[in-house]
């Protein structure tokens, strides 16, 4: 298990929750804007599994969850193994996922190992492997939605509205990805670290931009909220 790094106390990762963030390492994706690039294929530098699981034991009379982020997690093998220690421990589990292994995401949801799941939908269709920097299968994206839509499991999808990113972009996930009846997030850009330099020196849209994108999504989907602005 490649661990990169876990932030001992969060209130932000997993919604109403006091959770522990743990971050794996390994991505199949290169994504230019990405604010943990060190991730990505790792350092070499990780942390003792055995280090995280005794905080874990620990702390479980202040923490309520765990967030399992990467990364990408269910590009790790050892992923299904890791979470079933965590459980055994009363914690809930939420998952961070690009979706592009639904069948990773089915078999943890069919053992009832994930609590909550959060996916980012990373462009329109015709700009997704702009964003990526990968070549990706739009219909694995398009499996992991509808998993999670019929699931039960509490979820949410969500878009980084990136410079390169508009309300056309934002229109098209929500109505061809996303679909109704969904929580869906707009999510503000940061350019203080990023994996491509160019993105480093990009301007995040404004504020009245993001909202505007945000009504957008509303009218396809009916709910639609804003983060980082």
């Amino acid at each position: 298990m490649r661990i990169g790094g876990y932030d001992k106390l969060s209130t932000v990762d997993y919604p109403g929750e006091m959770a522990c963030a743990i971050f794996l390492v390994g991505c199949n994706f290169n994504c230019g804007y990405c604010h943990n690039p060190s991730l990505i294929s790792g350092d070499g530098n990780y942390i003792p599994k055995e280090e995280v699981m005794e905080y874990l034991k620990l702390r479980k009379d202040m923490l309520d969850a765990v967030c399992i982020s990467g990364g990408e997690p269910t590009c790790n093998p050892d992923l299904k193994d890791f979470i079933k220690e965590i459980k055994a421990l009363g914690y809930k589990v939420k998952l961070d996922t690009n979706g592009t292994h639904p069948e990773v995401i089915k078999d943890l949801l069919n053992e009832n190992l994930l609590d909550y799941v959060a996916m980012d939908i990373k462009a329109s269709p015709e700009k997704y492997n702009e964003v990526t920097r990968s070549k990706v299968n739009l219909e694995l994206i398009k499996s992991t939605i509808k998993i999670l839509k019929t699931s039960g499991v509490k979820h949410e999808f969500r878009t980084t509205y990136l410079p390169v990113l508009n309300e056309k972009d934002i229109n098209e996930i929500t109505e061809g990805f996303v679909g109704k009846d969904s929580k869906y997030f707009i999510q503000q850009f940061r350019n203080i670290i990023t994996n491509d330099p160019k993105y480093h020196n990009m301007i995040p849209h404004k504020k009245d931009e993001v909202l505007a994108a945000a009504s957008i999504a509303k009218g396809n989907i009916g709910l639609c909220g804003v983060r980082g602005v």
